[in-house]
């Protein structure tokens, strides 16, 4: 993180809760849109590949106990 962006976050930690999260949601909102939608519709394309496969049986899937006793096995 270069000198300048470490002041500048030094000054957002320093704003009330409220400030913050207006700061966030308009440096959130500066990437751009375009590229979003792009990221939006290849997830989506995705999720449908995978519920296609899930359903034609060529994938199976976990219980969620069984997906976090491994996470926490970590």
């Amino acid at each position: 993180m270069t000198t300048a962006t470490q002041s500048i976050l030094k000054l957002a930690l320093n704003l009330n809760p409220v400030e913050r999260a207006e700061l966030i949601e308009e440096l959130f909102h500066s990437f751009d849109k375009a590229h979003d939608d792009k990221i939006d519709s290849l997830w989506a394309d995705e999720s449908e590949s995978r519920i296609d496969a899930y359903d034609a049986g060529k994938i199976t899937s976990d219980s969620a106990k069984a997906v976090f006793e491994r996470i926490n096995k970590r």
